[in-house]
């Protein structure tokens, strides 16, 4: 078939070139406008772009993908269906009626669950120990379509919203393929999206990066590595400033019987020479920890304002805080 490609981020590239090595033909590639860096005011091309200009193939990348000159300019490729992967633009009808078959999206949850632009984030925050890609026929409701194909991925206990969805982006590819394959074919049997099990991944904000330590240590990890790499995990230093966090590590808590052993209060941190540290096991020697509203926690990197960076053994020797600094509170 012929077909044209959308999608933005990186991990919308094994998709592309997965088409590119089937039988289909990629007639054009959709994808958002070269963005400004979060410094300078230079503008970069999406992963997206920069592998469809290595493959020679046509680029679009307009505002607006329901402006009636660009639908025009898409209509005249005469595509059979279309491929999207994360492309980040809503398709309005007048452009899902100008390819032969359908706009067909690689969407990474098992829908019903999941609906919406942060499905594989929301689904480690949840804890969910399945998650998985779909492709469906795509409709004017919010990833609502008839689902054509799924495959199931177990979340790892150390995954990051960035690790899994590498990997969805990877294993998805062939999924897309074999769907617009059966779909050409007339071999594919869309099966509607039962009303039951909805569950909707909104877009994370700021303040759910937030990192509330009063909450359960289980929480805190999965909040943590949910919202990694993007936005970004963060609290507030005693100092007033803000900070971004890499993924934790759960603590046990040292028997009470231990002679030393210090409980620590939500976000209250100790260093790796405390009595408290060095209760508990060996492992956790060269680490900060943090109290939460269970277990504490080990800190592997933190970032203050203005910073790269750093290892939390390294931030701690060097933030000099008292005994009685708490994050999270200012």
């Amino acid at each position: 078939m012929r077909l044209i490609f959308a999608g933005t981020p990186h991990i919308a590239v094994p998709t592309l070139e997965a088409l590119l090595a089937s039988e289909h033909e990629v007639v054009a590639v959709l994808t958002q406008p070269d963005a400004r860096g979060k410094r300078g005011k230079t503008l970069h091309p999406s992963p997206v772009k920069v592998a469809a200009l290595e493959h020679g193939l046509p680029v679009l990348t307009p505002e607006k993908a329901s402006a009636p000159e660009v639908i025009e300019e898409i209509a005249s490729y005469e595509a059979d269906a279309a491929a999207v992967v994360a492309y980040g633009q809503i398709l309005k009808p007048a452009l899902l009626d100008v390819v032969r078959i359908a706009w067909v999206n690689l969407h990474f949850s098992l829908l019903p669950e999941w609906r919406g632009a942060a499905p594989v984030q929301r689904a480690i925050m949840a804890g969910d120990e399945i998650s998985g890609a779909s492709t469906f026929i795509i409709e004017e409701g919010l990833d609502t379509g008839p689902v054509i194909g799924t495959m199931t991925e177990r979340v790892r206990p150390t995954d990051t919203s960035g690790d899994l969805l590498d990997r969805l982006g990877v294993s998805g590819a062939p999924l897309m393929v074999q769907s617009l394959t059966a779909l050409g074919t007339g071999q594919a049997g869309p099966v509607a999206q039962s009303p039951d099990g909805v569950s909707y991944a909104h877009k994370l904000t700021r303040e759910d990066a937030y990192v509330r330590w009063e909450l359960a240590a289980h929480v805190v990890d999965r909040q943590i590595r949910g919202c990694t790499p993007a936005p970004g995990a963060w609290t507030t230093l005693p100092d007033g400033s803000v900070a971004k966090l890499g993924p934790v590590t759960l603590v046990p808590d040292a028997p009470a019987t231990v002679p030393g052993q210090v409980r620590l209060g939500a976000g209250e941190p100790q260093p790796d020479d405390s009595d408290a540290i060095a209760a508990m096991r060996k492992e956790f020697a060269d680490a900060v920890v943090v109290g939460t509203g269970t277990h504490p926690v080990a800190l592997t990197w933190i970032a203050p304002a203005g910073k790269k960076p750093m290892r939390a053994a390294d931030w701690w020797r060097g933030a000099r805080l008292d005994d009685a600094a708490i994050l999270g509170e200012s």
